[in-house]
């Protein structure tokens, strides 16, 4: 299992678009994404640093390994 790097809110979703996301709107301090094909919604907080936790919650909810993930950065 790779080590996860500290990455920012802003920082994910530039990568998240990267593999087909587009900004959908803003709530307050979370950024949802969502990919039409196939169809998946994602909220990511717009923080300085996420938790590695939460940013291993998203890439397994977009459907990544963290290889894939480490690879968009």
């Amino acid at each position: 299992m790779s080590k996860l790097p500290v990455v920012s809110g802003r920082e994910c979703v530039k990568a998240l678009e990267k593999i087909g996301f587009c900004f959908k709107r803003q709530v307050g301090s979370h950024i949802v994404l969502r990919r039409n094909n196939p169809g998946c919604m994602v909220v990511i907080p717009d923080h300085k640093e996420l938790d590695r936790g939460t940013l291993r919650a998203i890439i397994k909810q977009v459907g990544l390994s963290v290889e894939g993930f480490l690879s968009l950065m």
